[in-house]
Parts: C-alpha cells; sequence; structure tokens
C-alpha cells in the first residue's frame, strides 16, 4: 500500500471533515475520460480505492479496462494533476492494478446510460 496512508483511523469527526475534500477529489476525478470511451475513469469503475488520510494526502488504486491501455501513462498523469489540483490535497499516490479485473459490472448507472446501455443490468 502507499507510503502516505499510515496505521491511522480516521474518527468519526475526521470523516465529517474531510467529506467536503473526498467530494471534491471525486468531482476531480469526473473530468478525466478514458481515452476510448467517452465516459469519465470515476463512472467507468475505474476508480477501486479511493482514501484520504488526516494530512489529506489522497491514495487511489486504479485500473484500466485494458492492461495494454496505450494511453495508461496519459491518464494517470491526469488524474495525479486532477488531484493534486483539487484545493485542501496535500499529495496523491496512485496504485495502478489489474485484480481484480475491470469489467462492464462496475459501470454507473451514469455510465450505462450515456453508453445506450440499460441502467437496470
Amino acid at each position: 500500500m502507499s507510503e502516505i496512508i499510515e496505521d491511522e483511523v480516521l474518527t468519526p469527526q475526521d470523516v465529517k471533515d474531510l467529506a467536503p475534500l473526498y467530494e471534491n477529489v471525486v468531482l476531480s476525478l469526473k473530468q478525466v475520460y478514458d481515452p476510448e470511451i467517452p465516459v469519465n475513469i470515476y463512472d467507468l469503475g475505474l476508480i477501486y480505492e479511493l482514501n484520504i488520510n488526516k494530512k489529506k494526502e489522497v491514495y487511489i488504486k486504479m485500473t484500466f479496462t485494458a492492461p495494454n491501455c496505450p494511453m495508461a501513462d496519459e491518464v494517470i498523469a491526469d488524474v495525479k494533476h486532477n488531484v493534486e489540483n483539487t484545493p485542501g490535497v496535500s499529495k496523491c499516490d496512485i496504485e495502478l492494478v489489474f485484480e481484480p479485473a475491470w469489467d462492464q459490472s462496475l459501470l454507473s448507472d451514469e455510465a450505462r446510460i450515456e453508453l445506450g446501455m440499460d441502467p437496470e443490468m
């Protein structure tokens, strides 16, 4: 796991205090799009984990729709740039994983609608 996330336990007050920052980080992630699919990476389900510690350091575990994505470096750079430019964030670490493999079940309802799929599936 990332070196920025220490073995700290957030109190309920910490969680409440960090909630607006968490929401803003999600909004920043929704500004990054998969280069081959016209849907943002958050709604595509490419973000497997999003944690923020008391120091406002962000840890993201993410994947791609395919392990051989030719634009992987560019997308990761966009994620890092957008998250680190979110007001209040002090640092962003990204871990790229391919287990579990991404599949369409991870799409949000918004992504399903955008892609012309039935959101109920």
